[in-house]
């Protein structure tokens, strides 16, 4: 148990030095644009602030992790106050890395594009500015503004005007909603049929029409890897 408590120990004041170095580093350097001295610190100079606190974990786990006993055969036994802190510090550690690999937030195929298409009934005109058009994507609680490409936001599909969109899906979540709103008509919404962890999805989906208005705006979109 000793020797087990004293590697753990050992652990723990490896990443805590390895990361520790690393952040003192990139933060003596100040902005960096390019990412380059981030790498370097967490890969070429952190493994010493590893090294260094592994030999610190350890020392602390001779010094506090270890007690005389009054009078028994063996010299010394585990303090458990020690003990508790390093087991709490290794369980923590080891539920944020199960979360992190394992029920990891984030998407499987890292971040993905939801190409959408609103189409308008017909008869209704489209705002002459994208910026009188917002849309909203509710992943899970979390919020991300599509964009519009300024040069080609507005297509036609016969006499019906098309809203063309994209957003970035990062997240796993069990409901994504999509809500569109503009000049000249109420806002509208829809619940995406989507898996918490979709795959890409080979083409546009049918149109499905707004629930939220009479005179429903209907959308299809795509999803993509971006890897």
């Amino acid at each position: 148990m000793r020797v087990v408590l004293g590697f753990l120990s050992g652990v723990v004041g490896m990443l805590a030095g390895w990361f520790g170095l690393a952040f003192l580093v990139i933060a003596m350097a100040g902005p960096d644009r390019d990412g380059g001295v981030a790498m370097g610190a967490f890969f070429n100079i952190g493994p010493v602030g590893a090294l260094i606190g592994f030999g610190i974990g350890v020392w602390l786990f001779v010094k506090f992790g270890l007690v005389a006993r009054a009078a028994a055969p063996a010299p010394t036994r585990i303090s458990r106050p020690f003990a508790a802190v390093v087991l709490t510090i290794v369980a923590g550690l080891a539920w944020w890395a199960w979360y992190e690999l394992i029920r990891s937030p984030y998407l499987t195929h890292g971040d993905m594009t939801l190409t959408l298409q609103f189409r308008l009934p017909a008869g209704m005109a489209v705002p002459a500015e994208a910026r009188d058009v917002q849309i909203v994507l509710d992943e899970g609680g979390r919020y991300w503004p599509a964009s519009l490409n300024e040069q080609g936001w507005r297509g036609h599909q016969g006499n019906r005007a098309v809203i063309l969109a994209t957003v970035s899906m990062m997240y796993k979540s069990s409901r994504r909603v999509v809500t569109l709103s503009m000049s000249g008509a109420p806002a509208q919404s829809w619940t995406l049929d989507l898996a918490r962890d979709p795959d890409p999805t080979a083409d546009y989906t049918a149109w499905r029409p707004s629930v939220d208005a009479p005179d429903a705006i209907e959308l299809n979109y795509r999803l993509t890897a971006d890897r």
